[in-house]
């Protein structure tokens, strides 16, 4: 009963007291470039949320524009889509754009195909924005 994924990272089953998840990189809140390790693996090991997947990553959260409470806390997502669906629209996401940038920002439909805005609390938005994949933010907790 534990899928193949979860033995390659060393898990228990789906659920499993004391399961981790990977921390995959660290994601931007602001508009200032933060790039994320596509190429190293894991950084760290962290505990999974209860409604974890077995493809569920976290990430750490640096910067202020989510509002500076949640500089330094982990993102967890696990269902990626490339390009992003319309079901994200108006959703808080962890987004990957064309430069290597991964930021956590509000989708916003734009009028240009292909784009989308991207808000955030303390910040400007981000305007017609390409995006390369995008996730659902499942959940977020205190590093």
């Amino acid at each position: 009963g534990v899928p193949m994924s979860s033995l390659l990272r060393n898990e228990g089953p789906i659920g499993a007291e004391g399961r981790t998840v990977p921390v995959v990189g660290y994601v931007g809140a602001g508009a200032v470039a933060h790039y994320y390790g596509s190429g190293q693996g894991g950084l760290d090991e962290v505990p999974a949320p209860q409604n974890a997947t077995a493809n569920t990553d976290a990430a750490e959260i640096r910067g202020e524009s989510l509002g500076p409470l949640l500089d330094g806390w982990l993102v967890y997502w696990d269902e990626v889509r490339t390009p992003p669906t319309e079901d994200m629209i108006g959703r808080l996401c962890v987004v990957g754009l064309p430069d290597d940038r991964v930021l956590v920002k509000q989708l916003q439909a734009s009028r240009t195909p292909g784009c989308f805005h991207l808000l955030s609390n303390n910040e400007p938005p981000i305007f017609d924005a390409e995006i390369v994949w995008a996730a659902r933010v499942k959940t977020m907790t205190p590093r």
